[in-house]
């Protein structure tokens, strides 16, 4: 195992995860903040590409269960670079098929690299807010949805749409009186 590779990947992880959480949900993101974020997701992504030109898809012999799962989220948050999500999802696949990544791993940045294409998604795992209100981007073959998802290690739909709906759904204000 590459300890230094792995501690490196955690850490980035929790930088990323640092920059998204930090607005509180249903408050506007300050320049400032999205400055950083934006800096965080193109520093990942250039340390994620030196990672995989000198080790390839850094996976679980190499890194770790944990590491590798935060090699995904690099993967998955470097949406101003899809040539190369695409990529990754291509070295992900083959190292989900080796045992060396989850395959969840590979559903969820699938959805991604494919919206992001202008193409349907496969596992309904990405969401927008048309109109303001949350729901899932066009799914390919909706009928056979959780079949796929099962395939993937993933649950129900209608589990993950609720339980995207309790975390990221806003409260709607109460009118204070009725009319």
């Amino acid at each position: 195992m590459n300890v230094a590779l792995r501690d490196e990947l955690l850490r980035r992880m929790e930088r990323d995860q640092a920059v998204r959480t930090a607005t509180p949900l249903g408050q506007p993101m300050t320049e400032q903040a999205w400055r950083e974020w934006e800096q965080v997701d193109h520093d990942n992504t250039r340390f994620l590409k030196e990672v995989i030109a000198e080790h390839g898809w850094p996976g679980r012999d190499l890194v770790g269960d944990d590491a590798s799962k935060a090699a995904w989220l690099l993967a998955q948050h470097a949406d101003h670079d899809v040539v190369f999500q695409r990529r990754c999802l291509e070295l992900l696949q083959a190292a989900a098929a080796a045992g060396q990544a989850a395959l969840p791993d590979v559903a969820y940045l699938t959805d991604r690299v494919y919206v992001a294409e202008g193409r349907p998604q496969l596992y309904g795992t990405q969401y927008h807010e048309p109109d303001g209100r949350l729901q899932p981007r066009p799914i390919e073959d909706a009928e056979r949805l959780d079949q796929r998802r099962a395939q993937m290690g993933l649950g129900p739909h209608a589990e993950y749409d609720q339980h995207m709906h309790e975390q990221y759904d806003m409260p709607q204000e109460q009118p204070s009186e009725l009319p």
